[in-house]
């Protein structure tokens, strides 16, 4: 092969999914140029991933920077219920500040970018008047933009039609630049007003042409139906591609009559799905005493169906979720009990759920993978396959975003002392 100079050369890669091949990754000008069994040539800087799995970079389909490392401000959820977080956030955002939202989201996204996430949708609470949290993420999805993709909901969590300035607030979150739309039905006061919510979400979404991601039927109630609501409005509109439903926990608590009727219009639609299984498993069922519902969504169902589902980490530290690293792979870690998806082509598919699935979830297919001519976004993880690397919580050895070298991590190494 001619010899070729690169930016950025990683020898020695074991892409995911492709166990017995090893190649040669070589990038220029922040794309991928070429991949080879072995590629003669120099780079500024060259990388040996030591035949280690080399993947696409993870993605976060749903978290909320506006409201990370919060935990305890002003108090802690001590019932551990997803009503009690609200009114605590709903306290703690009346101190926000620009600075204050700022500050904590690139923390957080350096952190999960340290674990190889490179792509992330955050939802922007526009429920506050000054839409302070908004405005800060926007500016925080600009001053990333070199190294993190940063998508922006507006999401409206007290509901739109829960306070009459609501409905503007989110309409003009999108005017503001916002990359989707956003909503939460089940909380809207009414039936009705929740129906009507997802009504107007689809109105704005055409309107601005933005993506739709709603909160939908995050609850426990089994007649929270809101879901067959946006399956109904993408069928009608045909843009289910473009549409996401996250949670759906009540779909774990559905009759089964009505959840395989539900099914059948969910193919239909080909929406995206999002299950939060660290969150889920945490703040849903806490009303049951025993038998205790998991109070995930049918996550392996949806899979069977060749929906497309993708986890996403949904809170760290903060009034719904204290813990947390913001890895992915603790995500898939958690997706794979909670879900029992314990088989090998399984356990496969919860790693896809927070790499490729995701990046058809944000709709960032196009630019997304390990191929010529994409751009050269990738991890070398300290994993032979996708197996090891959910089993063992890999830690990446490298992250190169758009052709850099973004971080290095040097493993751990233990020794036995006599």
């Amino acid at each position: 092969m001619t010899n070729k100079t690169y930016d950025l050369l990683v020898r020695r890669c074991k892409l995911v999914g492709l166990a017995e091949e090893l190649v040669d990754i070589g990038i220029k000008d922040g794309h991928i140029s070429a991949i080879a069994s072995h590629l003669s040539g120099s780079a500024q800087v060259e990388l040996d991933a030591l035949e280690q799995m080399t993947s696409p970079p993870f993605v976060e389909s749903h978290i909320h920077l506006d409201s990370v490392l919060t935990a305890g401000e002003p108090r802690w959820n001590e019932s551990g219920t997803l009503f009690e977080g609200i009114q605590i956030w709903g306290e703690r955002k009346q101190n926000l500040s620009l600075e204050d939202v700022k500050t904590r989201a690139v923390a957080m996204l350096k952190q999960q970018a340290a674990r190889g996430i490179l792509y992330v949708r955050t939802h922007a609470d526009v429920s506050e008047p000054q839409l302070i949290a908004l405005q800060a993420l926007l500016e925080v999805r600009e001053e990333v933009k070199d190294w993190m993709t940063l998508q922006v909901v507006a999401f409206p969590q007290d509901g739109i039609y829960s306070k009459p300035e609501n409905e503007a607030l989110l309409e003009e979150a999108l005017k503001m630049g916002a990359d989707a739309v956003g909503g939460i039905p089940h909380y809207e006061l009414t039936r009705e007003d929740g129906v009507r919510s997802v009504n107007r979400i689809f109105e704005l979404a055409q309107q601005y042409d933005r993506l739709i991601d709603i909160h939908c039927d995050e609850i426990d109630d089994d007649q929270s139906r809101f879901l067959e609501v946006v399956a109904a409005c993408a069928i009608r509109t045909g843009i289910g591609a473009r549409v996401t439903a996250s949670h759906t926990t009540a779909f774990g608590s559905y009759n089964n009559a009505y959840a395989f009727k539900l099914m059948g219009f969910l193919q239909q639609a080909q929406i995206n799905f999002i299950a939060n299984p660290l969150i889920n498993i945490t703040l849903q069922g806490r009303t049951d005493t025993y038998p205790k519902r998991r109070g995930v969504t049918r996550v392996k169902e949806l899979w069977q169906q060749k929906l497309n589902v993708s986890f996403g980490h949904d809170c760290v530290q903060d009034p719904w979720y204290s813990l947390g690293t913001g890895s992915m792979l603790d995500v898939a870690h958690m997706g794979v009990h909670v879900c029992q998806m314990t088989g090998a082509p399984e356990i496969n598919a919860c790693y896809d759920m927070v790499t490729v699935n995701g990046a058809k979830t944000l709709h960032l297919e196009s630019e997304y993978g390990i191929e010529v001519g994409k751009k050269a976004s990738l991890i070398v993880l300290e994993a032979s396959d996708r197996y090891d690397a959910i089993r063992c919580r890999s830690f990446p050895r490298y992250v190169i975003s758009k052709g850099k070298l973004l971080s290095r991590t040097t493993p751990a190494v233990t020794e036995w002392m006599e």
